[in-house]
């Protein structure tokens, strides 16, 4: 992500998500609202992410927003009432949310923001009124100060969902990011992926993270942190997160395509991780 440009990676994101809702049946992931948002601008984009070469690609990103809904939904069981979207992008809950009491705050760089809310302008999809924007440039605000600054109470336990974010961050600006929410309320929890090194993936994973790797460089949001399950662990411990969960690609086919009819899953690629982990349980 360069500061003032809106983000190309999530303009891709967004597009695979919607190209999953028209290619894979039943979705993974129902976001009718990321059809909507990306509409009919991009056809060359989503013939490339419709095509079946593709289909690992978008399956793993409407299963990761899938997952991070999915324990969002637990959390609001146990009461929790604020939904903090780091690096929000384009993704689309806060225009879908089921849930009347929650408060939905999306984070991201200001340029990014302004885009967005044009491309919602334009595709007739209203502002809800339990969503708040916090534009937040990085180099200059924390995220507490971001947070501070519209109402989102850290006396409260609150959960954060981090999509495609980590794996283009410094460390240092990581392992910030973690100390700000381990700090928070007990019943706080993050979940995220994170990209696995590339020394560590088989033949065929190190040619196709070289292959997006570039591509995502390409489109100046570069690689730069990757993290194998032992040292992720570590990082979370050390930032005060007392439990945790991870995925892999086999435990995620497992909860998430196991018997479809159409065969859709993620491949034996396996460039990411999945994870979730909290502050500690509420009382």
């Amino acid at each position: 992500m360069q500061t003032g440009k809106a983000s190309k990676t999530a303009l891709g994101v967004a597009i695979r998500r919607a190209a999953h809702q028209l290619m894979d049946v039943p979705p993974v992931l129902d976001d009718r609202i990321a059809v909507r948002l990306v509409g009919s601008g991009y056809p060359r984009h989503m013939e490339r992410a419709m095509h079946p070469v593709a289909r690992d690609f978008r399956a793993f990103m409407a299963v990761r927003s899938r997952y991070v809904e999915d324990q969002l939904a637990h959390a609001v069981a146990q009461g929790v009432r604020q939904y903090v979207v780091l690096g929000a992008g384009l993704d689309t809950f806060a225009y879908r949310n089921p849930f009347p009491e929650l408060r939905v705050f999306e984070v991201d760089f200001p340029a990014t923001q302004e885009w967005k809310r044009e491309m919602l302008k334009n595709a007739g999809i209203a502002l809800p009124p339990a969503l708040t924007f916090v534009p937040l440039d990085f180099e200059r605000h924390t995220l507490a100060e971001g947070l501070d600054e519209v109402g989102f109470d850290r006396t409260l336990p609150a959960f954060f969902g981090w999509l495609g974010v980590v794996p283009y961050l410094t460390l240092g600006a990581f392992r910030s990011t973690l100390h700000a929410i381990g700090q928070l309320s007990a019943g706080s929890a993050v979940a995220f992926d994170y990209a696995l090194p590339p020394e560590t993936l088989s033949l065929v994973g190190r040619i196709a993270f070289e292959a997006l790797a570039g591509r995502v460089a390409r489109a100046g949001e570069p690689f730069k942190l990757f993290f194998s399950p032992d040292t992720l662990e570590a990082e979370l411990r050390v930032a005060g997160f007392e439990r945790l969960e991870q995925l892999d690609y086999g435990q995620i086919n497992e909860r998430y395509f196991k018997d479809r009819a159409d065969g859709l899953k993620l491949s034996a690629v396996k460039l990411a991780m999945l994870v979730t982990a909290w502050v500690s349980d509420a009382a």
